[in-house]
């Protein structure tokens, strides 16, 4: 199996966006997971239900959102453009709609993780004066991490085979912002692109595969469990 130029350069850059995605949502991610699974606050509710909302909106909906304030002439996207920084048709735009689609499902899984985090160690760190931050460091994320691992190859996945979002936000620009899902889309419509967008879907699967099987070794060596013979 052959691959062009063309179909090298597709590849590089959905693993570019979808990564960008998970490194810059990770930590909001983590954040968010924490103190919805620690505090009770007014509007948590509220809070919860906006991070979850790209899970039940159309990923159309979601893109044209994304393209109505960060557009060049949206509140956000104009405020952006005389520094230099420009989401809208560009491959940073991608990673935008991809981080924003994958947000939910990492927020969900760290959150299981620290609701099933033993408080108990955590008050005990506390007698002994180590400082929220500490607590949280040493205690606390290191008895997730399973589920942090676990919400960022999810949310890599949602990244790599985002379509809807992604297309209504960034277009399909060959070289810019034609990641895999675009690309097997525009050559399905193509006379004699089946065999480029087979191709192009057996590397997408085999991708995703490789990050489940790197999940599932890193949760292993995570929780110390080498499973049982």
């Amino acid at each position: 199996m052959m691959l062009s130029a063309a179909e090298l350069e597709i590849i590089s850059l959905s693993l570019k966006v979808a990564m960008t995605a998970v490194l810059f949502s990770l930590p909001l991610g983590v954040g968010a997971a924490w103190l919805l699974a620690r505090y009770r606050f007014p509007g948590r509710d509220l809070v919860s239900g906006l991070i979850h909302l790209p899970l039940v909106l159309p990923p159309v909906v979601t893109g044209y959102v994304l393209l109505s304030l960060f557009g060049r002439s949206g509140p956000i996207g104009a405020w952006l453009e005389p520094l230099g920084i420009v989401f809208a048709f560009d491959w940073t735009g991608a990673a935008l709609a991809a981080g924003i689609m994958g947000f939910p499902l990492m927020v969900r899984s760290v959150r299981l993780a620290f609701d099933m985090a033993d408080s108990g160690l955590e008050q005990a760190a506390a007698t002994l004066g180590a400082s929220p931050l500490q607590r949280f460091l040493t205690v606390t994320l290191p008895l997730a991490l399973p589920g942090v691992i676990a919400g960022a190859v999810l949310a890599f996945a949602k990244a790599l085979g985002e379509f809807g979002a992604t297309i209504t936000f960034v277009s399909s620009i060959p070289g810019e912002t034609r990641t895999l899902p675009l690309a097997i889309y525009s050559l399905t419509q193509v006379p004699g692109g089946e065999a480029a967008a087979l191709r192009l879907v057996l590397i997408s699967a085999g991708v995703s595969i490789l990050a489940l099987v790197v999940s599932e070794v890193m949760v292993r060596r995570a929780t110390g469990g080498g499973g049982r013979t």
